[in-house]
């Protein structure tokens, strides 16, 4: 059985270099990532081919098949009825979830026009939730047969206590955090 590229760096490299900075006595202590899921969602609007698709989409993504999530009540503004399908999520654990995290960092976000990095903020518990506002950043979608842009929110959920340790974790298996400079943002504030 084949060890996923980003799961080895954590056993080898992550995982020694968090003892020693973080100063755990027990390798049960380190921090890991437990499971990623990925959130995708329509309006109202949206007809059965299109649904079907984002699934395909997100199912080609993901490794596995998403669950399709139906609206819990009508409301009348939005033009929603109650079972109408309002969106897809995937929950990824194991080998499937290495190998898009791995697919994440090193293909698909270098791939957005000038990227700078991603946000470093998470949500206070040692999650990170990132937004993507095209899904065709991926490679595994085929842009010719595509009709809509999908957003899509990528979430990262780690055992980690604190944030500072999470933020630490996923520097070491190479996610690109933005670089805060005070001389770029008073070169900003200047133009």
């Amino acid at each position: 059985m084949n060890i996923p590229v980003l799961k080895n760096i954590y056993l080898n490299e992550a995982i020694p270099a968090l003892r020693k900075s973080l100063g755990y006595k027990n390798i049960h202590q380190v921090p890991k990532i437990e499971k990623v899921v990925i959130n995708s969602s329509f309006g109202a609007e949206m007809d059965k081919n299109g649904v079907q698709e984002l699934r395909k989409d997100i199912a080609s993504l993901a490794g596995q098949s998403p669950v399709v999530v139906k609206a819990k009540m009508s409301v009348s503004n939005f033009k929603l009825r109650q079972g109408m399908p309002v969106g897809v999520k995937v929950t990824l654990r194991g080998n499937n979830m290495w190998e898009f995290l791995l697919r994440l960092i090193a293909i698909a976000l270098p791939n957005i026009r000038d990227f700078r990095g991603v946000p470093s903020k998470l949500d206070g518990n040692g999650n990170y939730t990132l937004g993507i506002v095209d899904h065709s950043i991926f490679p595994e979608i085929n842009v010719e047969r595509q009709r809509v842009n999908t957003g899509m929110d990528i979430s990262i959920v780690t055992s980690a206590n604190s944030d500072e340790e999470s933020v630490e974790l996923l520097k070491l298996l190479g996610v690109p955090f933005r670089k805060h400079s005070s001389s770029s943002n008073e070169q900003a504030a200047a133009a």
